[in-house]
């Protein structure tokens, strides 16, 4: 018990130098840029730290995979060189049994990614997104997805606009049941108008089956218009603008993404990619699992034995490697061209596989 609470320890401070030290890179990287993209908004040192605050985070979620393969050989390495790995084969354990701990280290690092670091990572992106969005004068999303439907937003030099819809087609662009509500630029109700059906064309929206009101007048359903259309309601949404308006997966918590895919689903939209994300949250603590494996096959070895730097490069390389085809599979996933459990487990499965098979042969063979 001892000698695994001592391995716990070398492993857990070893990933963590290997965090603080990725991450201090990635602060001061993004310091430059946030100075360099809103240096018109005039934003300040302290400005654009507060903004790398809220971003890093987002780009060390995504690297972790990464950072726990390199955090893997440092600590190998790092026991190889004090001849301990030798010690503990003296004492009777076998590398595979000297590995369980950092396994399990691993796996509960991951399991701890996915339910704390995740949301945190979710809010941090929200609030950049909105702090961006101040400093470059653009509005925030135009688009909400809830279990009421979906809503937009646009807006004109008469004032705003939001559009509530039951469902849409597959990009937004086609509503069904959708009620617009204008607001002048003080901000009080102006307009109301419901339709069967609305199509975004250039510049509009063309409304079928349209019933308005004029909220302004002392009784706007006595001056109600019913008109069958088409009619258009000028709009400076593009389609573009409303598929940019998702975001990214990574950007909805890991609780909240069940509830999220519903109200897609519920909307009309397809909810592929966030299917896929979850299952690639799942899979997160198997993958970091592996990646001790991969760094394990290559560096859990005397160091007397000679080739240290050569076989560092091959678990880099490994790591990286795997971790690409993630990447691949998660494209691959996103189109549709694979399903997704597939596109979300056979990465770290293979990697996980590959490496054990190689630790075998290396320790057993």
């Amino acid at each position: 018990m001892t000698l695994n609470l001592y391995i716990a320890r070398r492993f857990l401070g070893t990933v963590g130098r290997v965090f603080l030290i990725f991450f201090a890179i990635l602060f001061l990287i993004d310091i430059i840029e946030q100075l360099r993209r809103f240096s018109d908004a005039g934003i300040g040192l302290s400005g654009a730290a507060e903004m790398s605050l809220l971003s890093v985070p987002a780009t060390l979620y995504r690297i972790l995979p990464l950072i726990m393969v390199m955090g893997a050989i440092a600590n190998f390495l790092g026991l190889a060189r004090s001849s301990e790995l030798v010690v503990v084969r003296a004492a009777g354990r076998s590398g595979l049994h000297f590995l369980m701990t950092p396994l399990l280290v691993s796996v509960a690092l991951g399991l701890l990614a996915v339910a704390l670091f995740n949301p945190l990572v979710a809010a941090t992106s929200k609030a950049y997104d909105d702090r961006r969005s101040e400093l470059s004068q653009g509005g925030s999303s135009v688009l909400s997805v809830a279990d009421t439907g979906l809503w937009l937003r646009q807006g004109s030099e008469d004032g705003q606009t939001v559009i509530q819809a039951a469902r849409s087609n597959l990009d937004g662009t086609e509503l069904f049941g959708v009620t617009f509500v204008g607001f002048g630029v003080d901000g009080t109700p102006g307009k109301r108008v419901e339709a069967e059906t609305a199509r975004l064309v250039e510049g509009a929206w063309e409304l079928t089956g349209t019933k308005s009101w004029d909220l302004a007048s002392p009784n706007p359903e006595l001056t109600a218009v019913v008109d069958p259309g088409p009619v258009a309601l000028p709009s400076d949404l593009t389609p573009e603008r409303i598929r940019d308006s998702f975001g990214t997966p990574s950007a909805i918590a890991f609780w909240d993404l069940p509830d999220y895919i519903a109200d897609l689903e519920r909307a009309g939209f397809s909810a592929q990619a966030y299917k896929l994300w979850y299952q690639m949250e799942l899979a997160l603590p198997l993958l970091m699992a592996a990646m001790v494996l991969v760094a394990a096959g290559f560096t859990m070895r005397h160091v007397r034995f000679g080739g240290t730097g050569r076989m560092v490069l091959y678990a880099l390389l490994a790591g990286f490697g795997f971790y690409f085809l993630r990447n691949f599979a998660q494209a691959l996933g996103d189109s549709g061209q694979i399903p997704i459990p597939l596109a979300a487990w056979s990465p770290p499965v293979a990697a996980a596989m590959l490496s054990l098979g190689l630790l075998l042969h290396l320790e057993e063979g």
